[in-house]
């Protein structure tokens, strides 16, 4: 994974520069999340892995599945990615993209699992308590899972709480075995 991270970071840094400096953050973040979901196609990753193709081939079958989505700047990056073999990088290079769209927004996406439905009351709440403790715009991604029980999971980057009863038996758990 580090080594993953590794080969993106220049990629989606020069990405980051490029639409920061045109004002095309919104518009590259798109079109970079479109060409992650379109790399990870499994017919299209048979293409960007056959060894007899050249890179050009390989950037012209990725630009023509993803038709006039990108305009030029898009199709020369698909073309420099593609130059260098990374095509298989580009779910990576949109994280970090969108990791460093979100610093320069002040903004993180939260993760809240909870055991049972929130309202929109609770859930902004949450998002106000949260975005005090973060000191950054939250944008909340709720689902539910029965299996915790009770209580809340949030996760927000590497920051993880664990408010579940789920969690806390498990703690419980491991407090007595040892």
């Amino acid at each position: 994974m580090a080594e993953l991270t590794t080969l993106a970071r220049p990629y989606a840094k020069a990405a980051f520069e490029h639409a920061q400096a045109h004002q095309q953050l919104a518009n590259w973040s798109a079109m970079l999340g479109l060409a992650a979901a379109v790399s990870q196609d499994d017919t299209l990753q048979r293409v960007l892995k056959a060894p007899r193709l050249t890179s050009a081939e390989k950037a012209a079958t990725f630009i023509d599945v993803c038709g006039d989505k990108f305009d030029e700047k898009a199709r020369n990056f698909i073309n420099v990615v593609a130059e260098n073999d990374r095509l298989l990088l580009l779910p990576e290079i949109a994280a970090l993209f969108d990791l460093y769209k979100a610093e320069q927004e002040k903004s993180v996406d939260v993760e809240v699992t909870s055991a049972f439905a929130l309202n929109q009351e609770q859930q902004d709440k949450l998002a106000k308590v949260l975005s005090a403790r973060l000191n950054r715009e939250v944008r909340l991604q709720v689902a539910e899972d029965a299996a915790l029980i009770g209580g809340v999971v949030i996760r927000a980057g590497d920051l993880v709480i664990d408010g579940s009863i789920r969690g806390k038996i498990a703690k419980l758990a491991e407090a007595l075995k040892s």
